[in-house]
């Protein structure tokens, strides 16, 4: 009996084009069920399985032959970004999974291009973000060095390097690529905590040819429903603490995302405030009278308030980095932790807590159908002295924020004029971004910091900002991501003049790939938040700021496509150049000289402590007397 034929890459292709899916071809009869096929298209075809038509990042003699496979299935809707830097594709990536919830995949050849994808990871590592990296890497035949290699005579150096940041896996025999794919299912669609997966693709066994290939054996996605964990007896002892105590605070993280309703009902309920980390602005809207802005490190007066005088503190998805309680000290009297988290290691974070374990939305629902059952309801027709309190603080922070807005302008030694301060461009800037509803990126640094004590979001996912790795360079490079989207919108990033000039390729990719989107560049010649930090922590600045005049209007003007703007020195200016950079329909700039100085006007200053430099001791110590 003579063999069934075997399908060519044309025939799957065309499959591809009508069917949209290998496995419905095969099923459908249109493809026999077992093809002869590299290691490089049965890759291909299985992220393709799994909803993945997105490829970005940069070719080089370690990746080859993916490029060929991917030009190949153009014609079936396989889209690939070329860029011109990888920590770029990293960012743009993260940012299409964290804003849009697409999934892509980096690619890089071997060597200093993976180095810089792995490096941009840290961004989708630090807030949660599904991301495939395939990375080239040296032969397995070992037959001698390989240009670019990491030089060692050791085997899977790389693998190893990535072992570290997280799942990781080297096709090392091409049979192995159906493990390889579950394994990154796993990881970038995991429920929990969704993570880039690191594939090491040799480059010997990139084009080998695995013989039988089972087309109907890749890896399907499957969706997994999150229930609630929490037990009777767990939240018997949330309630009892709940009716314990009076000054209530409900701190948010990520993790809060897409439960705004079940925040709101439960606040009201038992009569809490509500503070934001800086990763979510408007998941519980700024406008409502128990929200008392962020908190932390940087935070804000009332916001630091109620996490300093609050009794009974509910946490709801969040990881407790550093800056987002000051180090762990942010909490001066607090009896009691209720710690809503799916994963057991941060809801267990402090001593004196209750874990609630699973997902956040599903164990609130049943915590305020058993507070409603109990008869637990604290709400009152008058304000309690505890809402008053925080109120109170509220007031008083609108008030110093609305200072320094209104005192927009100051002398500034570097530019030798007056210029707009900080805040009040960052205030003007959200405001237009409001009015125009385009979504907002902060780049690391004093933009950053301002930004988050700055916006008034009303809902959700109208602000990003990368506070895990701080990555300078995100915002610009999170541009792209709009150019790759399914459904784009219109973003606005912000960043300092040293984060620009980390990712400054974004000028020609966003042309490239048709970015709709503005970059402003705040310019005060210098790591204005690490110049803060040195004067504060010893008095003097040092190797924070250059003396080099860059004409930024003139250097986006030269890339064909982008337009960019000066935005003076006024917010009549800085108003004016926005609009005429929306105008434009593609990538534009505007360039903003910002004051950096000792004026108290010119900065929204610090509310907490932080564990760093030379306040570590003093942070430790106060860390050691709260017990946490």
């Amino acid at each position: 009996m003579n063999a069934p034929a075997k399908s060519s890459q044309l025939d799957r292709v065309q499959a591809l084009c009508k069917h949209g899916s290998i496995r419905t071809a095969v099923e459908a009869g249109i493809l026999p069920q077992f093809a002869d096929l590299t290691l490089n298209e049965a890759l291909v075809l299985g992220l393709v399985e799994q909803g993945i038509r997105k490829f970005v990042g940069i070719f080089g003699h370690g990746s080859t032959d993916l490029g060929e496979i991917l030009r190949a299935y153009q014609p079936a809707g396989i889209e690939t970004f070329a860029v011109h830097h990888e920590t770029l594709a990293a960012h743009a990536a993260t940012t299409l999974y964290w804003q849009y919830g697409e999934t892509a995949a980096v690619f890089t050849s071997i060597g200093p291009g993976g180095m810089h994808a792995i490096a941009g990871s840290l961004t989708a590592l630090s807030n949660g973000a599904g991301v495939y990296y395939l990375l080239g890497d040296e032969t397995t035949h070992d037959e001698g060095p390989n240009m670019q290699q990491i030089p060692r005579r050791e085997q899977g150096l790389y693998l190893k390097l990535t072992s570290v940041l997280g799942p990781s896996y080297s096709i090392h025999t091409p049979e192995s690529i159906n493990t390889a794919l579950r394994r990154g299912i796993n990881a970038v669609r995991n429920p929990v905590w969704p993570s880039p997966f690191y594939l090491l693709l040799p480059m010997n066994a990139q084009p080998q040819i695995i013989h039988d290939c089972n087309l109907l054996a890749f890896p399907q996605p499957c969706e997994t429903e999150m229930q609630p964990c929490v037990g009777a007896a767990t939240l018997a002892q949330v309630i009892n603490s709940i009716e314990k105590y009076d000054r209530i605070v409900i701190k948010i993280g990520g993790g809060a995302k897409g439960i705004t309703q079940e925040l709101v009902e439960l606040a009201e309920l038992i009569d809490a405030v509500v503070v934001s980390g800086p990763q979510v602005p408007g998941v519980f809207p700024h406008s409502h009278p128990r929200h008392m802005s962020v908190g932390g490190s940087k935070g804000s007066i009332c916001g630091n308030y109620a996490m300093a005088e609050a009794e009974l503190a509910i946490l709801i998805g969040a990881r407790a980095v550093c800056q987002w309680d000051s180090s762990g000290v942010a909490w001066k009297n607090v009896k009691q932790f209720v710690n809503f988290n799916t994963n057991p290691e941060d809801a267990m974070h402090y001593n004196r807590t209750l874990p609630v374990v699973g997902d956040a939305q599903s164990n609130l629902q049943l915590l305020l159908e058993e507070l409603k059952s109990a008869g637990t309801d604290k709400t009152n027709a008058t304000p309690s002295p505890w809402l008053n309190e925080c109120t109170t603080k509220r007031s008083e922070w609108n008030e110093y924020c609305q200072q320094r807005f209104t005192n927009d302008r100051l002398f500034d030694e570097t530019f030798q004029t007056e210029v707009l301060t900080q805040p009040a461009a960052i205030r003007i800037i959200s405001e237009f971004a409001t009015r125009i509803d385009a979504a907002k990126y902060f780049d690391a640094g004093d933009v950053q910091a301002n930004g988050f004590q700055i916006v008034e979001d009303e809902r959700p996912n109208r602000t990003f900002t990368d506070t895990g790795a701080s990555y300078m360079g995100f915002a610009a490079s999170s541009l792209l991501a709009s150019g790759m989207a399914d459904n784009p919108e219109y973003a606005i990033a912000l960043c300092g003049d040293g984060s620009f000039l980390m990712n400054p390729q974004i000028l020609i990719d966003a042309v490239e790939h048709r970015v709709h989107g503005m970059i402003v560049i705040l310019d005060n010649r210098r790591m204005g938040a690490i110049t803060g930090l040195q004067e504060a922590q010893y008095g003097h600045e040092f190797a924070t700021n250059d003396s080099v005049v860059v004409d930024y209007v003139t250097l986006c003007n030269s890339v064909t496509g982008v337009r960019a703007f000066p935005g003076g020195t006024h917010r009549e200016t800085l108003i004016e150049a926005l609009e005429k950079a929306h105008q434009h329909q593609g990538l534009s700039v505007v360039h903003l000289p910002v004051y950096f100085g000792p004026h108290e006007m010119g900065n929204l200053g610090a509310w907490g402590q932080w564990n760093v430099g030379n306040w570590c001791q003093e942070v430790q110590k106060e860390h050691q007397r709260l017990g946490l």
